[in-house]
């Protein structure tokens, strides 16, 4: 250990165990077991009142996920600063692993087998990727943000496995990375002209895109355009789930009670469409109490963010709490027809092994960075250590 490091280590100490257990935020880990809560009772209507086969095994997931959230809380955010790059590094091999070994599941190539858990690792590279984005930024200053030649690395660290997500094919998570990416660049600095010159050329480049789309995505967003122009095909998911979400009304039809999912009319009700299922049985009153626990979530991880004394924390909450945010936006705006079907899960509510773990994960080091957030990380070439 240098003496920099040693004079560092004196003047920003170690929290004990009892000082972090004390700093837990247990008001957002009530949140958060209310909005499992939410999930593993529409997995039990969705099972016409069985805990079988959803509702117990996410329990048993949730758990799990639960114990990993404050282990990953406890430990101190510098480790999780040094571990950044090869928990990305780790990330961008098991995608690359899919392609090599991954298993094929409703016509895309995403996981990969290892027994006891069928691994999505895209579900492991969005948390992955904020943290590799964090720490890269967190080593400059607003100068260089504003140098392009210091953006070319980060633009590579999103659009390496922005790109092999694409080859599974699964556009929406791919999507999501760039958007996850877009924020932390935001929040590190990046000036908004550069955000429109990419936006500009996107916008160029839809022909191109749109070319080498497949299929079944082409199809997806000629359906959006006009869902009603093949019922009983492509337009079916979106026309059985605008049925349910009206058929619910203002109070719905009861728990249990769905007509829609309990005779098998809304497809995947488990997992990408479990917020139609939730709205039906339990109404428009029922959606907006769950979009406000999610509200709730968000602006805790806000709050986190703009609380901590490192740019690196800062940057980790702020991207954690975007991804969330994208995770529940893209799923509740598909189902109810504003945009694309793209197979987004809600988090924490539909049924899933790999998006729970990674949700929880990302969790735990959203709280990590409030119960460390008087930490301080030195900064590369900067005097003041934030």
């Amino acid at each position: 250990m240098s003496m920099l490091d040693e004079m560092h280590l004196r003047r920003n100490p170690s929290l004990t165990l009892g000082q972090k257990l004390w700093s837990i935020n247990w008001g957002l880990i009530l949140l958060i077991a209310l909005l499992a809560g939410f999930g593993m009772a529409m997995l039990y209507s969705a099972a016409n009142g069985s805990f079988d086969p959803w509702a117990s095994r996410q329990a048993m997931r949730f758990l799990l996920g639960l114990s990993v959230l404050l282990v990953v809380a406890l430990i101190d955010i510098r480790l999780w600063f040094r571990l950044a790059y090869p928990i990305y590094l780790l990330s961008l091999l098991l995608l690359v692993g899919v392609e090599v070994m991954g298993s094929i599941g409703m016509g895309a190539q995403r996981w990969i087998d290892l027994g006891i858990i069928q691994l999505q690792p895209s579900e492991v590279m969005k948390v992955a990727l904020v943290l590799a984005l964090a720490r890269y930024f967190h080593g400059l200053t607003l100068q260089d943000v504003g140098r392009p030649h210091y953006l070319i690395p980060p633009v590579f660290l999103a659009f390496a496995p922005a790109a092999l997500v694409l080859r599974q094919p699964d556009l929406g998570t791919a999507l999501m990375l760039l958007m996850v990416s877009g924020a932390v660049f935001f929040a590190a600095g990046v000036r908004w002209w550069k955000f429109a010159l990419v936006i500009a050329a996107v916008g160029g480049a839809v022909p191109l895109v749109w070319s080498h789309l497949h299929t079944y995505q082409q199809k997806r967003v000629l359906t959006f355009l006009d869902p009603e122009s093949d019922p009983l095909g492509s337009g079916y998911h979106i026309m059985q789930s605008k049925i349910a979400l009206g058929s619910g009304g203002v109070l719905g039809k009861g728990f249990l009670q769905g007509s829609q999912s309990h005779l098998n009319f809304l497809p995947e009700k488990q997992t990408d469409f479990i917020f139609t299922m939730l709205a039906e049985e339990l109404g428009m009153v029922g959606g907006l109490m769950l979009m406000a626990l999610f509200l709730l979530v968000f602006i805790y991880g806000f709050a986190i963010a703009m609380r901590s004394r490192n740019h690196f924390g800062r940057l980790v909450a702020l991207g954690v709490t975007v991804n969330l945010f994208l995770y529940v936006f893209i799923n509740i705006a598909m189902v109810t027809g504003l945009i694309p079907v793209v197979g987004v899960p809600l988090p924490l509510v539909s049924y899933g092994g790999t998006a729970m773990l990674a949700v929880l994960f990302s969790l735990g080091l959203l709280i990590s960075v409030s119960i460390h957030r008087d930490i301080r990380i030195p900064r590369r070439g900067l005097r003041d250590e934030a």
